[in-house]
């Protein structure tokens, strides 16, 4: 078995001693590049400072964990030397050197302590609490992250976006300068994944219509992803002649080449706006991780053929043949270094670790009070924005003019506050629920966006890391799966990666759920919620009449303003339009939208309850609630049933001592449920009344577990009226009433 963390260290040693060094006749010059001598030998001392690390962590198995090192990607930091310390940069895992340089520009005498409590997952890291190793600091504009293959690019695009909407919008309390470059980093194999492409296109797309895109896609090319390798000349056939797209390469073996590469990049990325990719040329050393047997699937002569272009010879190389420093000189750095590493690698290890549940889950709900004061609009600014509309305000609607209502309130209210999604702009939504907001707002608040949902959320996130607050919407639940990661895997770790130093504030907007008529079939007609009910940390919102449905958005707004919270507003489709309730023309299913200050504040989890009876508690929400209240009255009218009904409101966290308050003053206990059996709400329902040994007589009524098919079948698999009066009435009469 070869250690080939060894055999690179000692290799490093006996070719700088013996003056074997790589050949740099044609290379780039420091001088050339723009670098001085001190520049120059500060890019080595980062370079050794990141190898070190990696050394240190693969001699210490046991003590470091997710030994994912940077060797061979030590180039990274001379594009940290070439850009600003304020320009965000959103890294991949190999870039610990990218965070090194940029933490000593910014003072951060003790990166490598700090990092060295990151990979021993000490509960000191003053970046994720020892959660993970992740590279980041809020101080250095490097948000946190240990992502899926390449889900950090869409929100690498949004942020870039938010720069461009923050300098037309003079938001003078945005996190980054109007003239912030963003920098977004992935291997050459994440290259290839639907999410970075959607995210390169996204960013191409934009800059075709010179819509301000400053980002730096930076692609390290190591020519390998794990084990498979990357066809010679893939990245630069797949990349040189995209549209919108300025193509630039170098060879990162050479920093003083990266380095002036890199500050062309940022330079044209910071004075067109516009988007770059930055073809990285580099190698990987010590194979992909810690585990990892490279000579399991390579030839031990192609693995030292690549060993021998380590990039710290190349370094070593060009500062011994330009005289500033010489072969003693720089193996003294090397192991001054080595010598640093390893004492404050000891003092890592002895630091304390997460030890309790308690410690681990303190950050998945953000700190609530970290937002900046909110003020609302004033009357004046309120009538002056809806004219003669206000009229009609005082007159009976349905949901979906409520939800529109609302969200010119918030956006008046929230002047940071941005709406987009496919088609929410000049068509105002395909059900009209955003009709006027462009007019209203302008299309920089209320944009229309390309269809890609990855590149929608990924907005969203990147925009809430410069203090926008989001509200994108998703057009239709079933298409939130093309997506979910960038919730799952993004949104709702990031306070949970950074220790809640950084947090993702948003309110995602999703049309869905079962009982449309006409226009219908699984694709308009999903029936689960289940995406986003095991997600830490994540709200979700579900209202069943218009009333609610303003309050429900109001309050969801504020708890992403205030509180930091990632919030799914889910919109049921088929009560958009409800006018009716138990017979037709009776309007019950209407209410006149009240203004925010006029109107009854509905905190967070708070249900609402229809009735007093005892007999029976139906527990539902969205079309169930509905269907509920009609089986009520015909308990109530045919056989006696007193009733009371229950509508969640909020779906996830549940309110559990508010429902075992309602159902244990009833003798039975209905959960109606319109989604799926298998995963549902009712499943958890039905969980916390077992678990709360609740001994009433339980059943529920629930959609059968398949997809919602398309014409007269499509509401055959969900609850009805009468499946749910006879659920009821099977239950009473069983248990006795």
């Amino acid at each position: 078995m070869f250690d080939r963390a060894e055999a690179i260290d000692k290799a490093f040693r006996e070719r700088v001693t013996s003056d074997n060094l790589p050949d740099i006749t044609n290379a780039v010059s420091h001088t050339e590049s723009g670098l001085s001598t001190s520049d120059l030998v500060d890019l080595f001392e980062t370079q050794v400072m990141s190898r070190q690390l990696d050394l240190i962590a693969r001699r210490s198995k046991g003590r470091t964990f997710y030994s994912i090192g940077s060797s061979g990607h030590e180039g990274t930091a001379a594009i940290a030397k070439a850009s600003r310390n304020t320009d965000m940069a959103f890294l991949h895992y190999r870039d610990a050197a990218f965070l090194i340089q940029r933490s000593r520009q910014h003072g951060g005498a003790a990166v490598l302590y700090e990092m060295m409590l990151s990979f021993a997952a000490s509960s000191d890291d003053p970046v994720s609490g020892g959660r993970h190793k992740v590279l980041g600091g809020k101080d250095v504009f490097v948000p946190p992250q240990t992502s899926t293959i390449a889900s950090h690019l869409p929100k690498a695009v949004g942020a870039a976006h938010s720069v461009g909407l923050a300098r037309k919008l003079n938001r003078q309390d945005a996190v980054l300068p109007h003239d912030a470059v963003i920098l977004c980093s992935f291997g050459d194999a994440s290259a290839n994944h639907s999410t970075a492409q959607g995210a390169i296109n996204s960013a191409a797309w934009a800059a075709f219509q010179n819509a301000p895109m400053p980002i730096v896609f930076i692609c390290e090319d190591n020519d390998i992803g794990i084990s498979v390798r990357t066809p010679h000349g893939w990245i630069r056939a797949s990349y040189e002649n995209r549209p919108g797209l300025k193509y630039m390469s170098c060879n990162g073996l050479n920093v003083s080449e990266t380095y002036g590469t890199a500050r062309k990049a940022v330079t044209y990325a910071r004075s067109l706006r516009k988007p770059v990719f930055l073809h990285l040329k580099t190698v990987r050393l010590m194979g992909h991780a810690g585990a990892d047997i490279e000579a399991s699937y390579t030839d031990i002569s192609h693995i030292e053929t690549i060993e021998a272009q380590d990039p710290l010879l190349h370094t070593a190389a060009e500062l011994i043949r330009s005289g500033c420093l010489d072969a003693e000189a720089v193996l003294q750095i090397y192991d001054t270094t080595a010598q640093r590493v390893a004492r404050v690698a000891g003092e890592a290890f002895a630091r304390p670790k997460l030890e309790s549940a308690r410690e681990v889950m303190s950050s998945i709900v953000p700190t609530s009070g970290i937002a900046p004061e909110h003020k609302p609009a004033d009357q004046l600014q309120r009538a002056a924005m809806w004219g003669k509309e206000l009229a009609a305000h005082a007159k009976a609607q349905p949901m979906a003019r409520h939800i529109n209502n609302a969200l010119a309130d918030i956006m008046l209210d929230y002047p940071q506050a941005t709406v987009f999604g496919e088609d929410v702009g000049r068509k105002g939504g395909v059900y009209s629920v955003t009709t006027g907001l462009q007019k209203k707002f302008g299309p920089a608040r209320v944009m229309d966006t390309l269809l890609d949902e990855q590149t929608i959320l990924g907005l969203a996130i990147g925009m809430a890391h410069n203090g926008f607050l989001p509200i994108p919407e998703i057009q239709f639940l079933a298409y939130v799966h093309n997506a979910e990661d960038q919730i799952r895997g993004e949104a709702a770790t990031l306070p949970f990666f950074s220790n809640g130093q950084y947090t993702n504030p948003m309110v995602i907007r999703i049309a869905g759920l079962g009982y449309q008529k006409g226009f219908g079939g699984h694709f308009h007609n999903d029936n689960s919620l289940t995406v986003f009910r095991d997600i830490p940390g994540v709200i979700v919102a579900c209202p069943s009449n218009g009333s609610d449905a303003a309050r429900m958005l109001r309050e969801s707004v504020r708890l992403a303003h205030q509180e930091q919270r990632v919030v799914v507003f889910v919109e049921p489709i088929a009560l958009y339009m409800t006018a009716d309730l138990h017979e037709e023309g009776d309007k019950a299913w209407l209410a006149p939208y009240a203004p925010p200050e006029a109107d009854e504040a509905l905190p967070f989890g708070e249900p609402a309850v229809y009735g007093r009876g005892t007999d029976l508690c139906i527990l539902s929400y969205g079309n169930g609630y509905y269907l509920s209240r009609k089986a009520a009255r015909q308990l109530a009218d045919e056989n006696g049933l007193k009733v009371r009904v229950v509508d969640l409101r909020w779906v996830q966290p549940l309110n559990e001592s508010a429902i075992l308050k309602q159902v244990r003053a009833c003798k039975h206990i209905l959960v109606v449920d319109e989604c799926r059996k298998t995963g549902s709400v009712s499943e958890q329902i039905m969980t916390l009344l077992s678990e709360k040994k609740v001994a009433r007589p339980i059943a529920r009524v629930t959609a059968e577990d398949s997809f919602i098919p398309l014409g007269t079948a499509a509401t055959v698999t969900l609850p009805d009226v009468q499946s749910i009066a006879k659920a009821a009435m099977t239950l009473c009469k069983g248990a006795g009433k």
